[in-house]
């Protein structure tokens, strides 16, 4: 005896767990990609021996007069710089990308950001402000010795 067919709605209804779960790992495997994506685009640092106006002030000059990049936006109270940056690798098309500079007790704290481009295009930029630093101003400051620069006195002494 034949088994009387179902309803398409049925079939459908049944089998409905399934496709949903395919279609719910069909999107989740773009969006995944694009998380290990944001941490390639993570910013370079660095930590600039100099004042924090001379580290500034250098990566002004750098983006704006050496490389030619226009300023979006700068702030010099909260140490940052937003600028267009264009790459022959891009069609010389403009991305974003950004300077902070960071006045803290341990030195001044510098970070590339470029999210658009490869990481090491944020690299070639520190590595441009680190030379433009040493040459506009000579060596850096020697930092003070930690307890005030006398050294203690000899226990043995008399």
């Amino acid at each position: 005896m034949a088994r009387p067919r179902q309803p398409l709605y049925a079939a459908v209804m049944r089998r409905l767990p399934s496709i949903a779960l395919v279609v719910l790992i069909a999107l989740a495997v773009p969006v995944a990609s694009g998380l290990g994506e944001r941490h390639a685009s993570a910013s370079v640092a660095y930590e600039s021996p100099y004042t924090f106006e001379q580290t500034f002030g250098t990566a002004l000059r750098l983006v704006r007069v050496d490389l030619g990049f226009k300023i979006v936006e700068k702030d010099v109270s909260n140490g940052y710089l937003l600028f267009e940056y264009r790459s022959p690798e891009s069609g010389g098309r403009a991305t974003q990308g950004a300077i902070e500079v960071v006045d803290g007790r341990a030195g001044v704290h510098v970070a590339v950001q470029l999210p658009a481009m490869p990481q090491y295009h944020e690299q070639v930029l520190l590595d441009g402000l680190v030379k433009k630093l040493a040459t506009e101003h000579g060596d850096p400051p020697k930092k003070a010795p930690p307890g005030g620069g006398a050294p203690p006195p000899d226990a043995g002494a008399p």
